[in-house]
């Protein structure tokens, strides 16, 4: 099987004298993935979706969507639809006074057919569980419908892949709830290729591969166990474990034989049972 997202030596610099944003990363995301990138401000994770997206383009090196190269002017627009990216702050996104409209907006600009446009949106509201919403303007709506909307509105785009960079970090817990278990549904049920940027540990658990970025390099990758046993590790990059995963390894330090790949609250306690 070939990657939907293959990344090969890209170095990125936002200006010929800056240091790289991105030094000579490699990267291959597999269809139907899920895969979490994790990484402090400055790390390059923001920049990858974007280069992924091409809103930007490699300084060196190549990316290619799909079998598309994203540095290639006539397929751009095939890109973008391939990979869909959902930003941070939702009302960048939203375009319309009305949710349908809104969704509707990106398959009206491909120049699909009125009925053809009207079974993706009412699919798309479905999927993420805003239907009912689907008449509301926007505006009235909690930060987490939002976010939903405009997943909709990439989805309506026949994406296969969604990149979300940072989707919650405007949100409360209620609204970081609702998209995760909204993005991990459209993984696990319909397919979809999911790269979520996050830096909540919470968020990149639910993922099957976590890759880790610092100073515009991938450092570490693999599944969120073997990722997130690397403790000291993941510190010396300025972020934090799972809270579960830190509990855990205090408790191995105090001599309590313990997993050192223990990540959900539920591991921990069966294996404090036994």
């Amino acid at each position: 099987m070939e990657p939907i997202i293959k990344i090969k030596e890209v170095t990125f610099k936002y200006n010929p004298e800056d240091k790289p944003a991105l030094d000579k990363v490699s990267l291959d995301i597999m269809p139907g993935e899920f895969v979490a990138i994790l990484g402090h401000n400055g790390s390059g994770k923001s920049t990858l979706a974007k280069l992924i997206n091409s809103l930007l383009l490699p300084t060196e090196g190549q990316i290619w969507v799909k079998g598309m190269n994203t540095q290639d002017d006539d397929k751009l627009w095939d890109i973008r639809q391939s990979a869909g990216m959902v930003f941070q702050n939702p009302d960048n996104q939203l375009v319309a006074t009305i949710v349908e409209e809104d969704v509707a907006f990106g398959p009206e600009n491909q120049g699909v057919e009125p009925l053809e446009i009207r079974k993706r949106v009412d699919d798309a509201l479905k999927v993420v569980d805003m239907y009912e919403f689907r008449r509301r303007p926007p505006h009235l709506l909690s930060g987490g419908q939002k976010q939903r909307i405009a997943i909709a509105g990439v989805l309506a785009l026949n994406s296969d892949c969604i990149i979300l960079d940072e989707p919650t970090a405007m949100l409360d817990p209620s609204g970081r709830k609702e998209v995760i278990e909204t993005i991990t549904k459209l993984n696990q049920d319909e397919g979809k290729t999911v790269i979520l940027i996050t830096h909540f540990m919470d968020e990149a658990v639910k993922a099957k591969r976590v890759v880790v970025m610092d100073d515009g390099k991938i450092h570490l990758q693999g599944t969120p166990k073997e990722v997130f046993s690397n403790v000291q590790r993941i510190k010396s990059f300025g972020l934090d474990v799972p809270q579960v995963t830190e509990v855990a390894h205090n408790l191995i330090e105090q001599g309590i034989p313990l997993s050192k790949d223990i990540i959900s609250i539920e591991e921990l306690v069966e294996a404090l049972c036994q």
